[in-house]
């Protein structure tokens, strides 16, 4: 397709906005009067049930059955609801869940640090980002709050929370199921059975299942990869002797074991090594092309069989039990994660890097007990939060016989077998506690005014391992002190090393938030945060210096010091049949905590490090409107300025790096290793955050007419759903070559549905193909190559739901 056509598509977006918000401010204003509202939207944000208007907090909520219309199964589909939720994955292992473009660090994921962004399914934690990439499970709704959460939630989170609550047992009967079908192989099945099987107990099951044909092809494989293969399922069993006491035991486990992933040719850019060790004459010295140079080609010749082998799931124990003027919450739960990946990362059909994976195995266990009351002057939330995890992981990185040529100089780069089965086995093993004891009151000062203060007093304590044994091809162990060149260039791609790092810190967070009811259905509200994020341990192996001995001063990161500062408002108008809420936010990070790239081959991955200071600050707008039963419209927008500060010592983009000549903390590079390996270090003050867009927008609006089909009288729709965001870096260190143009996705779906929960609907999810890039990456050794993961082209398909 032309370039005048694929420039006129966010245009074509744009205008199909302005057209449903045109439709709206006529209907709102010619609205009759017997009209129904907004639907009243509960809320559990601050840990009691509320509605939405009435907290002073800045949340958004999807509910249920819009997650399932606009077909938002994860939290990647959830990102197009929520402007200000950023979410990158290049696999389930590494993946990023941010709000306001804070949360974690941007890069390959460590074990040893905390999520920014709290995930939580009916109260329990998952402290592996992992659970963010499979299907949601009958889901009630899900509310995204922004902002720290530590005052209320177990864990400290100091980004947000994403809180999601299922459907729960009932003691009349339900059943429901739900099939859709669509191009690429889509298949997707949801049924879920709901009720009594006593006067005192009843059940829910629920089971998903999704697969989906992959969308790059690997041309030298000749398979589909980068495909959706999931399944989950879960049980619950509620037990209610009597009005004062609920007992729910719930299990879960979801299943992935898709052929993935893999990110593909971009583009190349020059850097700062000599042009002969550059992507141009290296692929030309080994004879070598991509299949295509167009990323929307979807082509690659990957020589790895991909594996996302990714299994999660537990169980928990929540009892609510009425005592006195409040209620008592106690949440028991474990979990675990097993990650079993094969990877290719040198993302080429060259075999550069053989092997790359880091099976892991986690199991965590919470525990949280918390007292609500809620009286005519006073309500307090008071609870307790233990966590405790263990992470065990076996690595294994194996050099191919492409690896001499991409990697070395002089004559050793002409021999394949001097770095042809090198390999890495890396054993490590981390364990972490978390304690703590928070608080929330809200004193009603009059009608009108609420003064909230909160605080929270957190322990954290973590330990880890790492052993990383390096064997060249034959066998022979790799050590320092051998002064052969060819061992001596083998430890410069893959280095021996053995660290142990620690860390345990007590920290006390607080806020104080105000609010005022200027009017029946105006509420403004202003908030304070102290809090923190707490420290983390290097779980990767640590820099080293020129000798090549770890620096143990680089085990452990600091916590991170947080100042949030939020200002809103929350209006209702025309009858309560249209909302529009205003945030306003700055929040500045000290000790910011980064990924930065070592100086070894292994740069991918990196090591964790702070950064002196960051900033993100901006507005947000939300509004839905419901002139009449038969016509709904939304439209919700962020501009957010995240940007740092102070990073004086952050690693180079590529082009500036890949010298000869080191800089200032760089780690020189082994004799016979090609030069500028190491990234050096660069001062990137001022410039912005990886990942988050300046604008972003979600907006949509559905329209009804009664109709009789088939004898049974129903509703057909026709519904729009749309995002934009704005270009993005996708570096940690802003590069013209991994810079995300903006994009614009439109979502359209048409159908009949009847009271009875019969609904059948035909959809097309990004209608207008827009070619758009999830992120950009850099391939190895600062060659220049850059690769990415193109966004899901265009999907459509049929639903057919049905309830009894």
């Amino acid at each position: 397709m032309n370039s005048t056509t694929k420039s006129a598509r966010p245009a074509r977006t744009a205008f199909l906005a302005l057209l449903f918000a045109s439709a709206a401010s006529s209907a709102l204003a010619d609205a009759a009067a017997d009209v129904t509202n907004v639907e009243e939207v509960t809320v559990t944000a601050r840990r009691r049930e509320e509605t939405v208007q009435e907290i002073p907090l800045a949340v958004s909520v999807i509910g249920g059955k819009q997650i399932d219309q606009v077909g938002a199964f994860n939290v990647n589909r959830l990102t197009q609801l929520a402007p200000t939720l950023q979410f990158y994955s290049s696999n389930p292992r590494n993946t990023s869940v941010n709000i306001r473009g804070l949360g974690v660090p941007f890069g390959l994921t460590s074990d040893g640090f905390e999520q920014g962004v709290g995930i939580y399914v009916d109260d329990v934690y998952n402290s592996r980002v992992a659970a963010a990439t499979f299907d949601f499970l009958d889901v009630a709704q899900i509310e995204v709050l922004r902002g720290p959460q530590g005052t209320l939630y177990g864990k400290n989170t100091t980004a947000g929370a994403i809180n999601i609550t299922t459907n729960q047992p009932t003691f009349d009967f339900q059943a429901k199921g739900e099939v859709s079908v669509g191009d690429l192989d889509y298949r997707q099945v949801k049924a879920a059975v709901s009720g009594p099987l006593s006067e005192t107990v009843a059940a829910r099951l629920v089971v998903s299942s999704t697969s989906r044909r992959g969308t790059i092809y690997n041309v030298a494989r000749k398979v589909w990869i980068n495909e959706q293969d999931n399944l989950g399922v879960r049980g619950q069993l509620l037990f209610q002797p009597n009005d004062n006491l609920n007992i729910t035991l719930s299990a879960d486990y979801s299943a992935q074991d898709a052929e993935c992933c893999a990110q593909i040719y971009v583009r190349t850019g020059a850097t700062q090594r000599p042009l002969a060790r550059q992507y141009a004459a290296l692929t030309t010295a080994l004879n070598y092309a991509v299949p295509s140079t167009n990323p929307f080609d979807r082509l690659t010749d990957t020589d790895v069989d991909l594996n996302a082998g990714n299994k999660l799931g537990g169980a928990s124990a929540r009892v609510r039990w009425n005592v006195g003027p409040g209620t008592l919450t106690s949440v028991t739960a474990w979990r675990f994660w097993d990650w079993e990946p094969v990877n290719d990362r040198d993302f080429l059909g060259l075999s550069i890097v053989a092997k790359s994976q880091n099976p892991s195995q986690q199991d965590q266990y919470t525990q949280e007990l918390r007292y609500n009351y809620t009286g005519e002057r006073f309500d307090y939330v008071v609870g307790a939060f233990a966590f405790h995890q263990r992470i065990d992981t076996q690595g294994t990185e194996a050099q191919g016989p492409s690896s001499s040529r991409w990697n070395l100089t002089g004559a050793l780069a002409s021999n394949p077998a001097v770095l042809n089965g090198l390999v890495a086995y890396n054993t490590q093993w981390l364990k972490s506690t978390s304690l703590a004891t928070y608080g929330q009151l809200s004193w009603k000062v009059t009608d009108a005014l609420t003064i909230q203060p909160g605080l929270r007093i957190n322990y954290d304590k973590k330990s880890g391992y790492y052993e990383r044994k390096v064997f060249d091809g034959q066998g022979a162990p790799v050590l320092y002190g051998q002064t052969d060149p060819i061992k001596v260039a083998q430890r410069g791609i893959l280095a021996p090393q053995v660290s142990a790092p620690s860390f345990s810190d007590t920290n006390v967070s607080y806020d104080l938030t105000v609010s005022y009811k200027a009017a029946p259905d105006v509420l403004a509200y202003a908030t304070y945060a102290k809090t923190f994020k707490t420290g983390g341990i290097n779980q990767n192996g640590l820099p080293v210096d020129a000798a090549g001995n770890p620096i143990p001063a680089a085990g452990a990161i600091k916590p991170e010091s947080v100042r949030h500062l939020e200002a809103g408002l929350k209006t209702q108008f025309f009858d309560r049949r249209a909302t529009l809420n205003v945030s306003l936010f700055r929040t500045e990070i000290e000790d910011f905590q980064v990924t930065v790239s070592n100086g070894q081959y292994g740069v991918l991955r990196g090591y964790l490090a702070n950064a002196g200071k960051v900033r993100s600050q901006g507005v947000e707008a939300e509004f839905n409107a419901q002139p009449t039963e038969r016509f709904r419209v939304y439209a919700n927008g962020a501009y957010t300025d995240a940007k740092y500060l102070k990073f004086t010592d952050a690693p180079c983009p590529p082009e500036l790096s890949g010298g000869t000549t080191a800089t200032a903390g760089q780690t020189p590079s082994a004799p016979g290793v090609a030069g500028g390996i190491s990234p050096g270090n660069c001062d990137i003050s001022g410039q912005r955050l990886p990942g988050i867009s300046k604008w972003s927008a979600s907006y949509g609006a559905e329209a009804n007419l009664p109709v009789t089909l088939v004898g049974h009288a129903g509703e057909a729709y026709l519904a729009f759903d749309g995002s934009y965001r704005s270009d993005f870096s996708s570096n940690p260190s802003p590069s013209a070559y991994t810079n995300v143009k903006g994009y614009a996705l439109a979502n359209f779906r048409a159908g009949f549905r009847t009271p009875g929960g019969f609904d059948v609907y035909a959809w097309a999810r990004n209608a207008f193909d827009e070619e758009y890039f999830e992120f950009l990456a850099l391939g190895p050794s600062n060659t220049g190559l850059v690769v990415g993961q193109p966004g899901d082209p265009r999907t459509f398909g049929v639903t057919l739901k049905a309830a009894y």
